[in-house]
């Protein structure tokens, strides 16, 4: 069964586009893509999903990533050495 897509709609005073110089649409490509970084920094999505939502295909959304200077993968130093110590189980 396919996804059902919502609309969402907020208000945005017209001097906020004007002080950052964007189109509506610019600024609602940049709210997108702001939004699924956030949700995949607090790992509330994964990597697809946040490209997804940001209307990137995952390659372009890790190109997206890179020219912002986030990382692609965040993790922290538990998650590497569990990583890790599964790697080195791995025969």
């Amino acid at each position: 069964m396919a996804e059902q897509i919502i609309n969402i709609s907020f208000p945005v005073n017209e001097g906020i586009l004007s002080t950052l110089k964007e189109s509506k649409e610019e600024f609602t490509k940049d709210v997108l893509f702001s939004s699924a970084l956030l949700f995949y920094r607090k790992r509330k999505l994964s990597l697809g999903k946040a490209a997804e939502l940001a209307g990137y295909s995952k390659l372009d959304f890790i190109s997206k990533l890179q020219e912002e200077k986030e990382f692609i993968f965040d993790y922290s130093e538990e998650e590497i050495g569990d990583i890790f110590s599964d790697v080195v189980n791995i025969k």
